[in-house]
């Protein structure tokens, strides 16, 4: 069986690959598969482009490198072929940036750094805390539970809000499901999208939504751009509205140099990057879930983190 390796790996982590499935044949591209490549691979491991994907007649299983599969849910891929993720990878490393993304416009840094360039020692006012906020968090999956429980452990209330099920984490003092949410955004001081690019999801804070937020709310967004209306967010960060966003992801992405986002005093953002391999602890969990995975899919026994093609989510 040929197992087609697409993204970036350490000699350690290919290891781990090798002994999971002994006496196959890998074939490493670190980013670079060509057609060729694609059209012979039983099993690929890692983003290649749907383009490419759409030419391999071969494939019996996709897993992502990727949390969000949203390239991939739209018919490239061969009818039989099975779509994994690698949720669970994450978490750790999304959830720390959002934390220090929110303490960041709660304590006004992003505003001290500015004044930091000018050489000027002045005192910008009050500032806001974490503890006895009510933070909503949209998509408890692995990168919205893990905020929810760092929210948790510095006072706030959390609010949680999922699709579907009513189980209800302890980290999680209310948990609602998506229909509520226009109920429920008045009471936030902060508003956690972590959801994945969907049809579903397209738009979902548009200039109307975004009007139903507390007045002074605090906005992030680790999920994808297409949710989040960017000309609605610069006017609500410009009106006054909103007190703050984090954005690591936009629409259009990348955000063009001239667009009026980047002028934004109370915005803080990044290009892309909480997730990613910055953090080496996410590279080695994504590995470690394909190696898995590896072992489950030649044994025959069910995959970790199936993905369903009409939802884009993970099927629970």
């Amino acid at each position: 069986m040929n197992i087609l390796v697409a993204m970036e790996t350490k000699p350690y982590q290919r290891v781990w690959l090798e002994e999971a499935a002994p006496g196959e044949t890998f074939i490493y591209k670190e980013g670079k598969a060509e057609r060729e490549d694609v059209q012979n691979a039983d099993i690929i491991l890692g983003n290649v482009s749907p383009k490419l994907i759409s030419t391999g007649d071969k494939l019996k299983w996709l897993q992502t490198d990727s949390a969000g599969v949203d390239g991939y849910i739209h018919g490239c891929l061969p009818k039989e072929t099975v779509l994994t993720n690698a949720t669970g990878a994450y978490g750790l490393a999304i959830s720390e940036y959002m934390v220090a993304v929110w303490l960041e416009l709660l304590k006004k840094l992003h505003l001290y750094r500015d004044v930091q360039r000018t050489g000027k020692w002045c005192d910008l006012g009050q500032v806001r805390s974490a503890w006895n906020s009510t933070v909503l968090v949209l998509g408890l999956g692995d990168i919205g539970g893990e905020f929810a429980k760092r929210a948790k452990a510095l006072g706030a209330r959390v609010i949680g809000v999922r699709r579907t099920g009513t189980d209800k984490p302890d980290f999680v003092d209310e948990l609602i499901h998506t229909d509520k949410l226009d109920e429920y955004l008045p009471q936030a001081d902060c508003v956690a999208i972590t959801l994945p690019g969907t049809t579903a999801t397209k738009g979902m804070f548009d200039a109307e939504r975004m009007a139903k937020m507390k007045d002074g709310a605090i906005l992030l967004n680790v999920g994808r751009g297409m949710i989040v209306d960017t000309d609605a967010l610069c006017a609500a960060l410009e009106n006054g509205k909103l007190a703050g966003a984090g954005v690591d992801v936009t629409d259009p992405e990348p955000l063009p140099a001239d667009h009026p986002l980047w002028k934004m005093e109370n915005a803080v953002i990044t290009p892309h990057i909480s997730g990613g391999y910055h953090l080496q602890e996410t590279h080695d969990r994504i590995v470690r879930i394909m190696a898995e995975n590896l072992k489950r899919f030649l044994a025959g026994e069910p995959l970790r983190n199936v993905v369903d093609f009409s939802t884009g989510y993970r099927k629970l």
